[in-house]
């Protein structure tokens, strides 16, 4: 499955809007960083503790997971991050119907620490921020993103 289409002016719209919340200047990078730089801005709201701006954590958490299913192509582990988005990925057994028998679900901050290698896997696990059901669900092998 090709990953989603981004459009840099949506993005851009997010990261400004996370930035005015963190009373930072406006982006003003190449498009080519823009899903970095969102990626960023959003973190920086949580560190700060602050919830980050819905359009902009949406986007993070959408890039991430697309960046996985490009990395780990397949269709056996559906990985959910709601509200945001969910993707299917890694290579084996194909899900066709009703419930995944392979799903791993997580909030957003979680999602977008594993991915960046802030959080290990078993750091998650441990404090119960993964919930984890399938013999293949187990994304430790794939996390941090490169």
């Amino acid at each position: 499955m090709p990953p989603r289409k981004r459009d840099p002016e949506k993005l851009k719209s997010a990261l400004n809007g996370q930035l005015v919340a963190l009373d930072e200047p406006p982006y003003d990078g190449p498009d080519s960083t823009l899903p970095d730089a969102l990626v960023a801005a959003v973190l920086a709201a949580y560190d700060r503790g602050l919830q980050p701006e819905r359009d902009a954590g949406r986007q993070a958490v959408r890039y991430l997971l697309d960046k996985l299913a490009a990395a780990a192509p397949g269709r056996t582990v559906e990985v959910r991050v709601p509200p945001y988005a969910a993707v299917q990925a890694i290579a084996g057994p194909r899900h066709t119907r009703g419930t995944p028998p392979n799903v791993v679900e997580t909030d957003g901050r979680t999602w977008i620490e594993l991915a960046l290698g802030r959080l290990t896997w078993d750091e998650a696990m441990k404090k119960g921020a993964i919930s984890a059901s399938g013999s293949r669900a187990d994304l430790s092998a794939h996390l941090p993103l490169r």
